[in-house]
């Protein structure tokens, strides 16, 4: 499944709240993707991605915006 979530117009922490219930729906082989564009995300979705061990890649989308792509593995 494909999770899609645009947070581009909200402010964290509702970001960060709303990526941890999509990972707690995740599956195997899941992807979620997400935009976000406030700083404080930007800054602390990367930091939890990586502390739960999930591979991301991030690309920015415009100035402001950055697209995050995640996978959850087996």
């Amino acid at each position: 499944m494909i999770y899609h979530y645009d947070g581009s117009n909200e402010k964290c922490p509702l970001p960060l709240v709303n990526l941890r219930l999509i990972l707690k729906k995740m599956k195997k082989n899941d992807i979620c993707v997400l935009k976000i564009r406030d700083l404080g995300s930007k800054s602390n979705i990367p930091k939890l991605l990586r502390k739960l061990g999930y591979c991301y890649s991030q690309n920015t989308i415009d100035n402001n915006m950055i697209e995050i792509t995640l996978s959850k593995g087996g």
